[in-house]
């Protein structure tokens, strides 16, 4: 794993055994609509009345399975040949016998080989001849026998495809695109991987492509549906980046002491590793771990072609993922809705998990409906239900016809003094001139350090708190916060964070399983093979009582004051103003708990510190926070006004499992390690 610095200190399990791999509303499309039972084929000019949902009628087991390989059009690893992917491909036999054309849920990732897909690491695997046998995960098992084609895609360097991989660049996105292309009649495939028979896919394939994935695999969807390819009607990215510049840094922060040429080497295959040192290196070079934004940053940043996308879109993120993070779904999100592009979302309390852990029967039947609708055109009412379903409490579920809810209004609250031996207050008075608050930056302590002390005057964060709310307070959307700030030294790093201060029971986001327990049992989704079962270990909430938690937080390097997209050294004793963007979320505060704005210097684990050690002032008559509530002021107002419900006694609570201990027990997730989990 190469890395371009030292490494850190180890400090928990979680993410850092993940860092062996990154990441593991409506149109009806323009394709034929094929009747789900077997039968004749179906001429796209012949009006077909759409069945509720595609049935399980077609063979699984005596599907046509079969590899194809690609031309990219692209020859990244320079041996003057054109890179081919390697595509595996499962069908229904029934509709290859009758000619009847049908639609493709494609998966492209750079795990297949490497590292494995879903909760139980799944490979692909292969026959003796080289057809294939296993294809991770339900999707193949599922939704064949109703009439789909499930492509599997081993991105440029990986498993059996030419090339190497460059970390969502150009080949990456390139690898699936060419493969859209393919299923469309506008690229050329080949029965192997370095002979001349072609292979053509529109002799089956109706061209309506949904593509779907966690992680990695989500954000090649992403960077796909933002080149505007035609046939790719749908995307279900789940816990997957639309800016990989905002995966390693945060408004110029270092979050993890690498850069993306690591990735590349881990899952490029022992051939291309031999072949493929020139792209790390060229990686490595371009994305530099100041922060400053590059080329090859820009590359990677699917957000700006936002107006190109023209599937629609379901996003599945969890609020509390600390590998990519949950401001990865929110930019996407914004830039999407600003284009007009028809979207769903999920947000769980979970950290980086697929939904079939998280909400299997649920999710299955809802990826079912948003396939059928989009891929088979049928009028299943999918786009007329809420937009967004927001996890409140562990499988506790609530749903928004929009989201954020139109009542959603930016809101500004400012935070003022308080007691000398107590935090400051947050509300919507500004506070007097001249007033201001100093941390000195710990990097040895973090925001579940800084929330268990938010009732002590500490050196290393200033907190600002309300009092009880005498109702609910609901945060829903983007939020900021901007800080005037004098350093001591030439660099600084800022950490905004809002917490929710009382009892909770939460996934216990920063556990092994970030928010779920795999058990011994299994149930099946769609039909199995000697080779490929459709039988999944059963999953259940792991759950912690907590006296805080974390809504959104926001990372910022104080030298891109001026500049976003480059870092410049500070001057000592001069004030500086900075936003720092916070990540999108949704969040009901009880009554009865208090909100908290705090801000900090290096939060432990989750971004890398500055050279220096700054102390920093804030001037507090020019800090501020920018937070979308609903009900805007107005509710904000009502809910720190009246009398506040009676308090709940805390519950007995473990020390803390990050950081120095706080002057009294406090308990809460622990924090994961730094790195990319699959």
């Amino acid at each position: 794993m190469r890395r371009t610095r030292g490494a850190r200190p180890a400090y928990g399990a979680l993410v850092a055994a993940a860092s062996a791999a990154l990441l593991a509303t409506l149109v009806t499309p323009a394709a034929a609509r094929p009747d789900p039972a077997p039968g004749p084929a179906v001429k796209e000019s012949r009006p077909v009345r759409s069945p509720e949902e595609s049935r399980p009628v077609y063979s699984y087991g005596d599907a046509v399975r079969e590899s194809v390989w690609v031309d990219t059009g692209l020859d990244g690893d320079g041996d003057g040949r054109a890179d081919r992917v390697a595509v595996d491909i499962v069908r229904p036999r029934e509709t290859a016998a009758t000619g009847r054309r049908i639609p493709v849920v494609m998966d492209a990732s750079p795990y297949y080989a490497c590292c494995g897909r879903g909760n139980e690491s799944q490979k692909k695997t292969y026959d003796a001849d080289g057809r294939p046998v296993q294809f991770p995960l339900y999707y193949d098992n599922y939704f064949v026998p109703r009439g789909y084609a499930f492509v599997a895609v081993d991105l440029a360097g990986t498993n059996r495809s030419d090339g190497c991989d460059d970390v969502g660049g150009r080949s990456d996105i390139q690898s699936a695109k060419a493969v859209v292309d393919w299923l469309n009649g506008r690229a050329t495939g080949y029965t192997t991987r370095t002979g001349d028979i072609r292979s053509r896919a529109t002799t089956w394939s109706t061209g309506a492509v949904g593509m779907i994935g966690k992680s990695w695999d989500g954000t090649i969807a992403n960077g796909v549906a933002a080149t505007g390819v035609e046939g790719l009607k749908t995307i279900v990215p789940i816990g997957a980046i639309s800016s990989w510049y905002d995966y390693f840094h945060s408004q110029g922060a270092p979050l993890y002491d690498a850069n993306p040429s690591w990735l590349s080497e881990y899952v490029d295959s022992p051939e291309a590793l031999a072949r493929c040192g020139a792209v790390q290196d060229r990686i490595t070079a371009g994305t530099p771990y100041n922060g400053d934004r590059t080329p090859a940053w820009t590359e990677r940043d699917y957000v700006r072609n936002a107006a190109k996308v023209k599937a629609s879109v379901f996003v599945v993120h969890g609020q509390q993922d600390l590998n990519v993070r949950a401001g990865q779904f929110g930019q996407w999100w914004e830039a999407l809705a600003a284009h007009g592009v028809e979207r769903k979302i999920w947000l769980s309390g979970t950290g980086h998990v697929d939904p079939f852990d998280f909400r299997r029967a649920d999710w299955v039947d809802t990826l079912h409906r948003w396939f059928d609708h989009y891929l088979l055109g049928y009028d299943n009412g999918i786009d007329r239900e809420p937009v967004a379903d927001i996890e409140r409490a562990p499988g506790q579920w609530t749903t928004d016809r929009r989201w954020p809810p139109r009542t959603a209004e930016p809101t500004t609250l400012r935070p003022a003094p308080g007691a000398p031996a107590g935090p400051g207050v947050l509300g919507r008075a500004p506070a007097a001139p001249g007033a201001t608050a100093t941390l000195t930056d710990d990097p040895g302590l973090g925001e579940l350090d800084w929330a268990a002390r938010i009732d002590t005057a500490t050196p290393e964060k200033a907190g600002f708190v309300t009092r009880p709310l005498s109702r609910d307070l609901r945060v829903s959307g983007p939020s900021q916060v901007t800080v005037t700030a004098t350093p001591t030294t030439a660099t600084a790093h800022l950490t905004a964070v809002l917490v929710d201060l009382g009892p909770a029971t939460i996934r216990d986001y920063a556990a092994a399983g970030e928010g779920i327990t795999t058990l011994t049992t299994r149930s099946c989704w769609g039909a199995s093979t000697p080779g490929d079962s459709a039988c999944f270990l059963d999953t259940a909430a792991r759950t912690t009582d907590v006296p805080h938690t974390v809504i959104s937080r926001g990372w910022a390097d104080l030298g891109t004051w001026a500049d976003p997209g480059k870092e410049r050294p500070l001057t000592p004793g001069r004030a500086y103003t900075l936003t720092v963007r916070l990540a999108a979320a949704d969040h009901v505060v009880p009554a009865g708990h208090r909100l908290a704005l705090i801000i900090g210097g290096t939060d432990k684990d989750l971004v890398d510190p500055p050279s220096t050690t700054p102390t920093l002032t804030l001037d507090l008559s020019r800090t501020r926070a920018r937070l979308s509530l609903v009900g805007g002021a107005e509710a904000f107002t009502r809910a720190t006004t009246g009398p506040a419900p009676v308090p709940v006694p805390p519950a007995i609570v473990a020390p803390s499992l990050t950081g120095v201990l706080p002057p009294s027990a406090v308990s809460g997730p622990r924090l994961p390690t730094p790195g990319a989990a699959r």
